[in-house]
């Protein structure tokens, strides 16, 4: 008898989302007092087919570019950075004038690129985060 209804739960853990279960997981612990996260994430994993596990390997989607040095060819940076950044003459020049500064923040990974590719290419340090 009790087989059955293991069953029959196992079955309900397997139809839930990842967010389903995340909650199921909280409102589990609230009401049998449990503290111990990696008990909990072992036993949910799983349950869940693996979806559990995958979730905190997110791949990042939101990057700053920040301006490391401009180099030896600071009016080709000045030109590239308007150009990639679209920002005027005294914007520009401000980033320039203050490196280490931030030129696009929550850019994504290809947009992030581009602009370090492009800064780059005319003697500027670009660092991604």
């Amino acid at each position: 008898m009790a087989e059955g209804k293991v069953q029959q739960v196992m079955e309900l853990v397997e139809g839930l989302t990842v967010t389903e279960l995340a909650q199921l997981v909280k409102e589990l612990k609230d009401k049998f007092g449990i503290t111990g996260a990696p008990m909990v994430a072992a036993a949910a994993a799983p349950a869940a087919g693996g979806a559990a596990a995958a979730a905190p390997a997110e791949e990042k989607t939101e990057f700053h570019v920040t301006l490391q040095s401009v180099g030896d060819k600071k009016i080709q940076v000045l030109k590239e950075l308007r150009a990639v950044t679209q920002l005027g003459l005294k914007e520009a020049k401000d980033i320039i004038d203050n490196v280490p500064s931030t030129v696009k923040e929550n850019a994504t990974k290809e947009e992030a690129e581009k602009i370090k590719a492009k800064l780059e290419e005319v003697g500027a340090k670009v660092e991604v985060k």
